[in-house]
């Protein structure tokens, strides 16, 4: 466990010493808050949908979490270009523990980024019901848990840095835009409505969205079901590739 704590202790520090990246990563979701909440706007209400600053916080939350999360893994390369991975690799210690301490780490810097961009969205106009405040931050956690397992994941197969960021791309952007988190998914065509059922972010965004506001498209016992279930499985699997590494 100590092991664990001090993986964790070191992602901690590194995040709060890289005050560029703090602020770095809010440059996203506040121009995907400023630029679709107030420019769809007027759109969404004469459609009937009501306030679309309402409907499109919650999704700015899980996105600023997904990105965080997935880029985590960048980390991974990083040791192993300056030998750090090698030094932690031969320590006495299963290699679970360090995945653990790694994805720990980089879970609760994406949830705390999350935290900030959630009180953004409040100067932006959103108002939530506080009454599932709790189930709002599990949700947050889950999918930070989830998509830190799968960037330290691919991280770990890969040695080239420049590649890593390209992949990313290639995973996160279709996982966000076609999670629900900017359209809403009742009266989708239903190919469209497929591939968001098998988005495994569509449950988290719904989840956040719901304890939030009140309005699921799903329900939350199936939300919390289906991400927590993926991000075990996601962590046994990333432990596993992470095992194979080789400084």
């Amino acid at each position: 466990m100590k092991a664990i704590y001090i993986m964790w202790l070191r992602q901690i520090k590194r995040y709060w010493r890289s005050r560029g990246r703090m602020v770095g990563a809010l440059g996203q979701p506040i121009l995907f808050l400023v630029a679709l909440g107030f420019g769809l706007g007027p759109i969404y209400a004469k459609a009937g949908g009501g306030d679309f600053i309402q409907f499109l916080a919650p999704g700015v939350i899980a996105m600023t979490i997904l990105f965080s999360s997935m880029f985590s893994g960048m980390e991974v390369i990083w040791d192993r270009q300056f030998g750090f991975l090698k030094e932690t690799l031969v320590a006495p210690v299963p290699r679970l523990h360090i995945m653990l301490g790694k994805v720990l780490g980089g879970a609760t810097i994406s949830f705390f980024q999350g935290a900030i961009v959630f009180l953004i969205t409040l100067i932006a106009g959103f108002r939530p019901t506080l009454s599932f405040i709790w189930l709002a931050i599990l949700f947050m956690f889950v999918i930070a848990v989830l998509f830190t397992s799968l960037g330290v994941a691919i991280a770990s197969q890969l040695d080239d840095m420049q590649s890593f960021p390209i992949i990313m791309n290639f995973l996160i952007m279709p996982l966000f835009f076609l999670s629900g988190a900017v359209f809403p998914l009742a009266g989708i065509p239903q190919t469209l409505a497929l591939i968001t059922n098998l988005n495994p972010l569509t449950y988290g965004v719904d989840g956040v969205r719901g304890a939030l506001t009140g309005i699921y498209h799903f329900s939350p016992t199936l939300d919390l079901a289906v991400i927590t279930f993926l991000s075990v499985l996601t962590l046994i699997l990333g432990t596993y590739m992470f095992s194979k590494v080789e400084a």
